[in-house]
This record gives structure tokens, C-alpha cells and sequence, in this order.
């Protein structure tokens, strides 16, 4: 690694030891960090990002919308979105934040079932990445949960395969009246495994099962799928429902220390990507 590559590294382990300091972890975080490098490809080929710059100003202007908000016979709605960008927006607006546009179960798109694809009734990735080529894009990184119908999930309730381990559980006896919610719905879903019953920690809906991430392949999948992202052109992250993200029985599980830690890491592995 160059030198720059080897600062990247130790203030990528610096943040992990922070992340992980009070679990119990059967790997070590020097690997994990080099994972997370090698993921986001900050192996080879790295550069400090400018310091103190200023991303937004009084030109910044940000249309959200959801990918199905504008219709026209005949085509696909993120065509249509690019449609009315360039020949109704032009000179009014720079950035557009497309609400999730994943194939998903639930809350309007905030509940999916598959990261790495586009909604087929919306449009394909190139739709996403033609968009990208005249407009700051923004997307939303749905970190602190997935849909009940998610591959993952299905392989947790099967306990095998990638997702099988991915999954807050609590006991029901534990208390849990300090949790901050956003929702009435018992926090912990009954779901039955080969190893038993197992109470799924859902902050949101029982069909928004929530994400484990005291263990780091759970954080090292959330880093590959950035890095898919990016490539498709995303620039702006929009963290969604990144205050829940960490949870400790006895607690509000709300803005967590290690949340905050989450979030530096993944602007640090970020600003590095888009040097």
C-alpha cells in the first residue's frame, strides 16, 4: 500500500475498534478493515479528498421525487423522469434524489427485498445512470433494516446462506421500555428456525426486520452495496433510519455512539471513493 493507502487503513481500523468496542468479535478488525479497502477498491488506487471543500451552495438545487411520480404512455417512469428533467428543469435545477427505487415489499420502497437491482416497473440501472450523467444524484442507503421477504431474511428463517446471521434478535423477557420508536407495533417479531423461536427486532413494521450490525459482514455487505452505487453514479447518501442503526437492551437504541462511528466510516470510505 502507498502511504496515503496505509493512513486510509489505520483510520479505517481506528473507527472499527471504535464500532466494535464493547462486542464480542471471532475475527480481527485489521482484516476487516482491509475488506472494507478492498471493497470500496481503495486498494491500488487512492487519493486524499480536498479538505474544508465546500459540496453545496446557493446553486444547489434538489428535486425529490419518487421514481414512479410522472407517467407517460409508453415508457418506463425513470425515462420519463429524464424526460421532463431535461426538457422542463433545464437551468432550474442541478440535483435529483430519487426516493427508493428497489424492488420492495412495504413503505413505499422503504421496506426492500433486493439492494443490487432496480424496480423492474420503474426502469433498469441504466435509466439510474443516464439520469446520473446530467444531475447530481441522490439515493437512499436503507441501512437499518430490509423487508421480511428479502433473500436475507428468508435464509435467516432457513439459518443458512448469506443473510443467516444478519438479523437483531432480542429475548422477550429483556426490557426494552427505554427504546425510542417511530411506531405503536410490538418492537420484536416471533419468527420460527431451525434453531428455535427467535424475536426479531423490527423498529419499524414487522415486515422491516432490522439489521445486525455487530457483526461486521452485515457492515462489509452495506460497503459492497455503496460501492455498487457509486458506480451506477450515486453521489449524495441519504442515510435512512441511520439513528436506529445500533441497539443495546437497556438503552434508547437511538443515536448510539457506534452509530455515529457507522456514519464516519462510511464518509471516510466514501470521499475516498469519489477523490
Amino acid at each position: 500500500m502507498s502511504l496515503v493507502d496505509s493512513t486510509l487503513l489505520q483510520r479505517t481500523v481506528h473507527l472499527l475498534e471504535m464500532i466494535y468496542h464493547d462486542t464480542t468479535l471471532d475475527c480481527h478488525l485489521a482484516e476487516v478493515a482491509q475488506q472494507a479497502l478492498k471493497e470500496m477498491r481503495l486498494d491500488e488506487h487512492c487519493h486524499q479528498p480536498a479538505l474544508h471543500c465546500d459540496l453545496w451552495d446557493q446553486s444547489s438545487t434538489i428535486m425529490i421525487t419518487y421514481g414512479d411520480s410522472l407517467f407517460s404512455e409508453g415508457e418506463k417512469p425513470l425515462l420519463t423522469l429524464k424526460h421532463f428533467l431535461d426538457e422542463q428543469c433545464e437551468g432550474l435545477i442541478n440535483s435529483v434524489h430519487i426516493l427508493p427505487f428497489f424492488p420492495y415489499s412495504s413503505d413505499d420502497g422503504f421496506a426492500i427485498m433486493d439492494f443490487s437491482s432496480v424496480n423492474e416497473a420503474l426502469g433498469d440501472w441504466q435509466d439510474i445512470q443516464n439520469i446520473a450523467k446530467n444531475y447530481r444524484l441522490m439515493g437512499d442507503l436503507v441501512i437499518n433494516h430490509c423487508s421480511s421477504r428479502s433473500i436475507w431474511f428468508e435464509n435467516f428463517i432457513r439459518a443458512e446462506g448469506a443473510g443467516h446471521d444478519y438479523f437483531f434478535t432480542e429475548c422477550p423477557d429483556t426490557d426494552l421500555s427505554a427504546v425510542v420508536r417511530p411506531r405503536t407495533s410490538p418492537l420484536l417479531r416471533k419468527t420460527e428456525t431451525p434453531y428455535g423461536t427467535q424475536y426479531v427486532w423490527c423498529t419499524f413494521s414487522h415486515d422491516q426486520v432490522d439489521l445486525d450490525f455487530r457483526n461486521p459482514q452485515v457492515l462489509l455487505q452495506f460497503i459492497r452495496i455503496v460501492r455498487l452505487y457509486l458506480d451506477m453514479g450515486v453521489r449524495i447518501f441519504r442515510l435512512d433510519a441511520i439513528a436506529f442503526l445500533w441497539k443495546r437492551a437497556g438503552s434508547s437504541s437511538i443515536n448510539l455512539e457506534e452509530t455515529h462511528n457507522v456514519v464516519r466510516l462510511f464518509r471516510l470510505l466514501i470521499e475516498h471513493a469519489q477523490a
